[in-house]
């Protein structure tokens, strides 16, 4: 569950995440020397830069060199 609250030039998005999650969060702003939000924003600012096509287009990608990994290592 999320929740959004819209300001005048800002939105605030709250998201449930568990223990682990919030610590590793914590861990990999740390190691980046930003505060675990902005790491989160620039994530964000990140996904949505990519086109749509490449966001779906990935995992199937994913998918086809799974599925023919073995072909592909007797080709090698």
């Amino acid at each position: 569950m999320w929740t959004v609250e819209s300001g005048e030039a800002m939105t605030t998005i709250t998201i449930p995440l568990t223990k682990q999650q919030a610590e590793k969060l914590a861990e990999t702003a740390v190691r980046y020397q930003v505060t675990p939000e902005e790491l989160v924003l620039r994530g964000i600012e990140e996904l949505l830069a990519r086109p749509a096509t490449e966001m779906a287009i990935d995992p199937l990608i994913d998918l086809i060199l799974e599925k023919n990994a073995e072909l592909y290592r007797r080709l090698a």
